[in-house]
């Protein structure tokens, strides 16, 4: 099967080979995916990161040798904006991009500038953690999105603990059945995530906890709230938000 990788700053995975279509995922630049069919504009595809499958525009992926992988550790993109050039032509790279998988590629016609971070290379401690997040404060929340110009919420820890060398799943459902179960507000750590459900029961949100009273999550925007055993208030409104279901620790 055919490999590919992104080669825009950001690309929208849609659910149907359609550009009105919903937007389920993004690849940001440098992932590399498996191409599983392909449609006269889309591809659907399969991110090698995370195994999550979407329908990208053809036009935004360059094709690969079948033998290239993924460099590891990864070597991602370091600051909020940084800077690059394709073909001659300068480009704006976000935070936590994968550019280091072109390293290895012939002549790809892409030139990174910007300061790049190893994934992995800092201590999961409450300075780094906190200093890392503090990053994200404010982007928009945006369904479907995993970047610095827009993201959800299981896209925003997900992409955390990515800066820190550790995968998870792309959807708070998947990352919810994965890490050790933390049994009570008490004894968390910084940088547990904590889930939450619906009246169905069905979980639909999940933040990152910075101590047992405050958690830091993507809800209209990247913010910090406060947390009980319920749930989550809004610090601006008062109003609870999210009922808490259960608490999860992977590092």
């Amino acid at each position: 099967m055919e490999q590919r990788i992104c080669a825009v700053t950001v690309a929208p995975l849609r659910k149907e080979p359609a550009h009105r279509s919903e937007m389920v995922s993004q690849l940001l630049l440098g992932e590399i995916v498996t191409c599983l069919e392909i449609s006269d504009d889309f591809v659907f595809i399969q991110n090698r990161y995370d195994n999550y499958t979407g329908w990208c525009q053809k036009s935004q992926l360059l094709l690969l040798d079948p033998d290239v992988t993924a460099a590891l550790p990864e070597q991602l993109s370091a600051a909020y904006i940084n800077t690059a050039s394709w073909n001659g032509f300068p480009m704006q790279v976000p935070l936590c991009a994968p550019v280091g998988n072109f390293a290895s590629l012939p002549d790809p016609g892409f030139i990174f500038t910007g300061s790049i971070h190893v994934a992995g290379s800092l201590p999961f401690s409450p300075q780094y953690i906190m200093d890392h997040v503090s990053m994200y404060h404010q982007t928009p929340y945006s369904w479907g999105g995993k970047s610095i110009f827009g993201i959800d919420c299981s896209g925003f820890c997900q992409q955390v603990y990515r800066h820190f060398g550790k995968r998870i799943p792309r959807d708070a459902s998947q990352q919810a059945l994965e890490g050790e179960m933390v049994g009570f507000l008490e004894e968390v750590r910084c940088g547990d995530l904590a889930f939450f459900d619906n009246a169905e029961g069905k979980i639909t949100h999940v933040g990152l906890l910075l101590n047992n009273k405050e958690i830091i999550h993507a809800s209209g925007k990247v913010r910090v709230d406060d947390i009980d055993q319920w749930g989550i208030s809004n610090r601006d409104t008062g109003q609870r938000t999210h009922t808490l279901r259960l608490i999860r620790r992977y590092m």
